[in-house]
């Protein structure tokens, strides 16, 4: 009952694909359409569901987390597919490479546009359309255009800015990539554009679903400062670790504003996080969270479900994927930052994140159980990946959470420490960063004296704080399509010379292409899931090139003005070093 929007989206499905654009079917471009409320609805709800589809699920995770530390290919699979995914572990992608694509992405931007460009006129056809109903509309479609974009940039970095509908097969779609910097500029001006007219979590009781499957003014105020928060990483840039920092204190307080308190709440919570025996049931199995700020709704995520529960249909054992050796121990606690090893320190997720069997197999010791298991985590437990799931294949009913409050807090956290005085140990942006990261922390545990201190960490400085934050954020956000663009902002943090003005192809010289070198400890961070073969791939990723993902060959096949990453300019296809 929750999900009635995906119903209602799935007879708008555009399947007619030229390019890189998804053209709309007949239907929307009529001379009909475009004349009620309902037509507007009907569009801005296949938008959303856009962005539910296999090929959009599936490229989070693998562009969010498969080439970080925390994922590894299940060896229960061989083909073409496990091939594909191997070279993105190797950083041996062809340009061919099924995981290299942007279809599904831009297949959302245009129904965006579609919705930007041809709702207004809608409201002088319509009476029940009103002005508000347009602007409420409008500010969604925006905000999940910049969402977008965002991936986008954070996956491929050089990507083609398109901000007008494409209707008919007629219209021009050779279009030339945007340096980075004017895709994130043009998200920022549309976002702060969308809060201004945005609809209000308040608008919604807690049990209604809309609270967080649409883009809510928290929501786009969270995505406003992930979107900082990125750009300060680049450009080191303190007045945008300022924003972030205070959109993060807005949507923390309108979190704190909402919150219902619960009968056995007799103080009221400094921040409305699940207490840690609740908390995987409120995120992963009843979803829609009172914390949660947006996720994706889905009555049947095949990318997630293929990946990390069955990998091809309802006889696979396994998902196509499955956490590294890196959450192998939970018998840690957390008195330092390790750069070998997660610690859980008492922490229910631990248990919540993976299947840690009884079964001496090591393929079962790291299947996942985040958004797989249906029962709560409420205390240590070891647990067989087959033991009562009670799902199957086919209507996998399972949303992606994209923002909640932990996410708030942390890119908060994550601002403080940079805006810190280095100099001095009790500076109060880097005490506030520390209790932020300490509370989320502290919901999780089942042993409250396991919580980590400050006068532990803060002699690490800076670049202590900094580990302590990639830690809680691992911990927080596993398998979430989060960990290597996390990595990013900590490698764009300890490097200079960053052009963000200009694409990579106009970056190569007469000598060609030597690009920024990436940061030594974060490319240790990023193959330490790896095992033997983390060395090479070490040694292969040594510019800023290589942390995207090569143009998808197909489409400079057909749009002259793409330029390929100098990476992968030379050849389609590289020599395999795995």
């Amino acid at each position: 009952m929750k999900k009635y929007i995906l119903m209602i989206a799935a007879c708008m499905m555009m399947t007619s694909c030229l390019d890189t654009i998804i053209l709309p079917d007949d239907k929307t471009v009529d001379e009909d359409f475009w004349q009620t409320k309902e037509d507007v609805s009907s569009m801005v709800n296949a938008a959303y569901s856009a962005m539910t589809t296999e090929d959009v699920i599936t490229r989070i995770i693998i562009w969010g987390d498969y080439r970080s530390d925390e994922l590894v290919r299940s060896n229960a699979f061989t083909g073409a597919e496990p091939d594909a995914l191997d070279e993105v572990k190797a950083v041996s992608m062809q340009t061919t490479n099924r995981y290299a694509t942007w279809a599904g992405f831009y297949t959302v931007i245009n129904r965006c546009n579609m919705v930007l460009d041809r709702a207004a006129e809608v409201v002088e056809k319509d009476p029940n359309y009103t002005q508000s109903d347009y602007m409420a509309d409008r500010s969604q479609m925006l905000a999940l255009r910049s969402l977008c974009y965002f991936y986008l940039v954070r996956a491929f970095r050089d990507v083609p800015y398109i901000t007008e509908s494409y209707m008919t097969s007629s219209q021009n779609r050779n279009i030339s990539q945007s340096a980075p910097s004017v895709v994130l500029e043009g998200c920022i001006k549309d976002l702060k554009e969308a809060v201004g007219t945005a609809l209000s979590s308040r608008s919604y009781g807690v049990s209604e679903w809309r609270r967080v499957g649409w883009f809510t003014a928290d929501g786009i105020r969270t995505l406003l400062a992930d979107v900082y928060l990125w750009r300060a990483s680049v450009t080191h840039n303190t007045a945008d670790y300022q924003a972030c920092a205070d959109l993060c204190s807005q949507v923390i307080a309108s979190k704190r504003s909402q919150h219902v308190r619960g009968r056995n709440e007799v103080v009221e919570k400094e921040f409305p996080l699940a207490n840690a025996d609740r908390a995987y049931y409120e995120l992963f199995v009843e979803q829609n969270a009172e914390e949660s700020i947006f996720e994706l709704q889905s009555t049947n995520n095949v990318g997630l479900c293929r990946y990390y529960f069955k990998g091809k249909d309802n006889n696979s054992t396994s998902g196509l994927l499955k956490a590294s050796s890196i959450f192998s121990s939970a018998a840690n606690t957390v008195t330092s930052v390790s750069d070998n090893q997660v610690y859980f320190n008492g922490d229910l997720r631990h248990y919540a994140a993976c299947y840690h069997s009884s079964k001496n197999t090591s393929e079962e010791n790291f299947s996942i159980r985040k958004m797989i298991g249906m029962s709560s985590v409420n205390d240590k437990t070891t647990e067989d990946p087959s033991s009562g799931i009670g799902r199957t294949f086919a209507n996998y009913d399972q949303n992606f959470n994209i923002y909640r409050l932990s996410d708030a807090m942390l890119m908060r956290a994550e601002a403080l420490i940079e805006l810190a005085d280095p100099s001095t140990v009790e500076d109060p942006s880097m005490r506030e960063a520390f209790h932020l990261i300490q509370m989320v922390n502290a919901y999780n545990l089942y042993q409250i004296t396991d919580s980590m201190k400050w006068n532990t960490f803060k002699t690490g400085g800076k670049s202590g704080m900094e580990k302590l934050l990639l830690q809680e954020r691992l911990r927080e956000f596993c398998f979430e399509g989060k960990r290597w663009f996390d990595l990013l902002r900590y490698n764009y943090r300890h490097v200079e010379g960053v052009d963000y003005n200009r694409i990579l192809a106009d970056q190569v010289g007469d000598n060609g292409y030597s690009g920024v070198k990436n940061y030594s400890e974060m490319l240790k961070l990023m193959t330490r899931g790896s095992g033997s073969e983390a060395e090479g791939i070490k040694a292969k990723m040594v510019s800023e090139a290589y942390l995207y993902m090569p143009i998808p060959n197909s489409d400079i096949n057909v749009c002259p003005l793409l330029k390929q990453n100098p990476v992968y300019s030379n050849n389609s296809k590289y020599s395999k070093n795995y």
